[in-house]
Parts: structure tokens; sequence; C-alpha cells
């Protein structure tokens, strides 16, 4: 049986990257990850869901699970890294299930609503032109 967890978990795990993104690349995969910069960060959460994808067309459930995990724990590394907190992006699903009655994908256009702005955190070795 599978208990609801519940989005704290969101939360937890988002500490929990705080916490180690400094520290030692040769204990913590996620101090390496960090080490490894944003792209790679994103690069990460990009893999993951092509291979939930993978694991969904092979009509593999188990293995949409584990995916699904790791999918969630990059994007959260990536929200960590650009210095989004959770509730950031908890409160635009939460305004738009208020707007629309579910909290579906926006249409990308001019009179689609913006995201309130976040101060991200400062970028390491940003290239400027």
């Amino acid at each position: 049986m599978v208990h609801y967890i519940g989005i704290d978990v969101l939360r937890s795990l988002y500490e929990a990257i705080l916490e180690r993104r400094d520290g030692d690349v040769k204990t913590s995969r996620t101090a390496k990850l960090f080490a490894q910069g944003r792209k790679r960060v994103a690069s990460k959460v990009g893999e993951e869901a092509v291979e939930v994808v993978i694991e969904a067309m092979r009509d593999h459930e188990q293995g949409v699970v584990l995916e699904s995990a790791d999918l969630l724990y990059h994007l959260v590394a990536l929200w960590a890294e650009m210095g989004i907190k959770p509730d950031v992006v908890l409160a635009e699903m939460r305004r738009r299930e208020m707007t629309y009655g579910i909290a579906e994908k926006l249409p990308k256009g001019e009179d689609s609503p913006r995201v309130p702005h976040i101060n991200p955190a400062p970028a390491k070795n940003r290239k400027t032109k």
C-alpha cells in the first residue's frame, strides 16, 4: 500500500539539497552535481524526463516510478541552483487551479499570465557576450 506523502516531501528534498550542495564532491552526489554547474543540472532534468518517457512507452510501471523519482530530484536540484523555492512553483500550480479549476499547463502567448519576479541565485561562471 502506498501512503500519501504530500508536497512536504518536495520541501524536505529541497532543504536536503541545499545542505549538501556545497559538500565534499567525493562523498556527495549532490555536491558533485552542483560543482558541474547549472547546465549539467538542467541537462540531468532533460535526461531523466526522457527516461520516464522511455519507461512509459515500454509499459514498465516500476521503471516510470523509479525514473520519476530521479526526475523530481533533479528538478528540485535545478530549482535550488536557480534560487527558486518549491513554494513558488506550488503557488503557481495553486493559482492555475484557482483560475482554471485544475492545475493545467497554460497556453503560451502574449495574454498568458506571467510568473512573479524571482530573485535568482547568482550564476557561477556566467559568461557575458
